[in-house]
């Protein structure tokens, strides 16, 4: 019973003084909303980045060409990554900030997404989407559509883009006019090497290229420039100086692949 007594001796009671009751309240209500505050800025900032947010961005980016506004691209993209455009550029961060410039006077354009795509993960997190772009120069519309994949890169809570690449999608030229009177000149056979052969013939007004039984139509993009739809490249005839057809040529990519008419060997 001594000891209990000199226990209760020993006890601190805030009842007795409650000025001082008081300030205690306030600093653990204090210390409480601090640590709360502590923990819910961690969270956040260890929070992984939703699909959502990657297109805010990176609709930011896009809005930012226009004015030639850099400030977005200096945030969002990492300064060692690495970016690969449509042109077949590859440039770092200090290069594609300098690309960033106003459009002309006269310009104007918009570029919006479209399937998006995202895979997210604890540090990375990948956007794939097309971007649809649409440009009006001196009232005259032009379009364009690539597909884009941006890879994020979480860094001390930051996440940015560290690599970013795109390709163009193929459109097939305006289909211009043919000149069926020169029909005559292109019909015939061309022989790539001995057995390799595809064949040209005409249907009133439209012109086919034949080879192995497959049959495909040449779509004029000028009186003596054909092309196939869907196929990347031109097909073009070839003059002689006696003003005959002696070839068929297959450009691809700026590269020939000449087939040579059968009836000039």
């Amino acid at each position: 019973m001594q000891l209990l007594r000199r226990k209760r001796k020993a006890v601190f009671h805030f009842r007795f003084y409650p000025i001082l009751y008081s300030i205690v309240k306030l600093l653990a209500i204090f210390l409480i909303l601090a640590c709360g505050s502590n923990v819910g800025s961690a969270a956040e900032r260890d929070a992984a980045i939703t699909e959502n947010e990657l297109v805010r961005r990176t609709e930011e980016l896009y809005d930012a060409i226009i004015s030639g506004n850099q400030a977005p691209w200096k945030k969002y993209f990492a300064d060692d990554s690495i970016f690969a455009d449509e042109k077949g550029r590859t440039m770092d961060k200090a290069k594609l900030i300098a690309d960033i410039t106003p459009l002309p006077a006269g310009y104007s354009g918009a570029i919006k997404l479209e399937h998006v795509q995202s895979r997210v993960y604890d540090n990375v997190a990948i956007l794939s989407y097309d971007a649809n772009e649409t440009e009006t120069i001196f009232g005259q519309s032009l379009s364009a559509r690539d597909h884009i994949t941006d890879t994020w890169l979480r860094r001390d809570g930051n996440w940015q883009i560290i690599a970013s690449q795109a390709h163009r999608y193929y459109e097939d030229p305006a289909v211009g006019k043919a000149d069926s009177k020169k029909f005559p000149d292109f019909i015939g056979s061309y022989e790539l090497a001995p057995g390799q052969t595809r064949t040209v013939i005409a249907e009133g007004d439209s012109l086919f290229v034949e080879r192995n039984g497959k049959k495909d139509e040449l779509f004029p993009e000028t009186a003596e420039v054909f092309f196939r739809k869907g196929v990347e490249g031109r097909i073009l005839f070839r003059y002689d100086k006696n003003g005959k057809v002696d070839a068929l040529i297959d450009r691809r990519n700026n590269e020939d692949v000449i087939w040579r008419n059968v009836a000039n060997k």
